[in-house]
C-alpha cells in the first residue's frame, strides 16, 4: 500500500462506525410504537396470521429495506407499518431510533421509536393475509421481574447432510490447510434467548430484545 492509497482509505473512513458488511445480511426495520392510554404509555403490537413465515408470533410492525421503494431505514419501518395495519401516516410520530440489531441468523434490525395517536387504534385496518390482531400493553409489563433469560446452542459446519442424504460442503477446510478443528462442527456457543410472558402471549426472541434495550435506556 502506497502512501496515496492511506489517504484514500482515511477519506473513507465512516464518520460513524456501521455494520459491517451489512448487504450480505438481511436488513430490516422495524416501528416501535408507543401510545398513550389512560395517562400510562403502552407499546402497539402484532400477531402474525397463521399462515405466514413465524405465524401467529408477536411482534413490531416492519419488514425488509426495499432500496426501489425506501430511501433509508426510517422509511421502510413507515412503509411496513402503514401496509400491515392499515394506519394513515399522519398517526405516526417519529421520536428517534434505538440501537441496531444484529440476529445471529444473518439479520439487522433497525427499530425506530415512534408515538401513535391515541384515537389511530379506532381506524387501524389491519391486513388480514399478514396481522392477526393488534393490541396494546403497558410499558410497565416489561420489568425485570417479569423477564426470563433462556439460551440456544449454535454450531458452525463447514458441511450438512441434506434431505436427501446428500453430504454439502460449504467450506473445504481440509483442501485450504485449515486447522483440524474446522473439519467438522465447532462452537457450540450459547446464545441469550429473552422472554416475556405476558396476557396476550409470549413475546420472545428480536421483540424481546428490542423491548428491553428501550426499557433499559429508560433506567440510564
Amino acid at each position: 500500500m502506497k502512501q496515496n492509497d492511506l489517504a484514500s482509505l482515511l477519506n473513507n473512513l465512516p464518520e460513524t462506525p456501521n455494520v459491517m458488511s451489512k448487504e450480505n445480511f438481511a436488513n430490516t426495520a422495524v416501528l416501535v410504537p408507543l401510545i398513550c392510554i389512560d395517562g400510562e404509555m403502552h407499546l402497539l403490537f402484532q400477531k402474525r396470521s397463521k399462515s405466514i413465515r413465524q405465524g401467529s408470533e408477536i411482534c413490531f410492525p416492519g419488514g425488509l429495506f426495499d432500496p426501489q421503494s425506501d430511501k433509508d431505514y426510517e422509511d421502510t419501518a413507515v412503509r411496513e407499518t402503514i401496509e400491515e395495519l392499515g394506519i394513515d401516516k399522519n398517526y405516526i410520530k417519529m421520536l428517534g431510533r434505538l440501537d441496531t440489531l444484529v440476529s445471529v441468523l444473518g439479520v439487522t434490525v433497525e427499530p425506530f421509536l415512534s408515538v401513535i395517536q391515541a384515537d389511530a387504534l379506532s381506524s387501524l385496518k389491519p391486513n388480514p393475509l399478514e396481522v392477526e390482531k393488534v393490541f396494546t400493553l403497558p410499558v410497565s409489563v416489561f420489568c425485570e421481574d417479569n423477564l426470563e433469560t433462556y439460551s440456544v446452542r449454535l454450531m458452525a459446519q463447514s458441511s450438512y447432510i441434506n434431505k436427501k442424504g446428500k453430504k454439502v460442503i460449504l467450506l473445504p477446510s481440509e483442501d485450504l490447510g485449515l486447522p483440524e478443528i474446522y473439519h467438522n462442527d465447532w462452537g457450540g456457543m450459547h446464545h441469550r434467548v429473552l422472554v416475556y410472558k405476558t396476557e396476550q402471549g409470549i413475546l420472545w426472541g428480536i421483540t424481546a430484545e428490542i423491548i428491553h434495550d428501550m426499557v433499559s435506556k429508560i433506567k440510564i
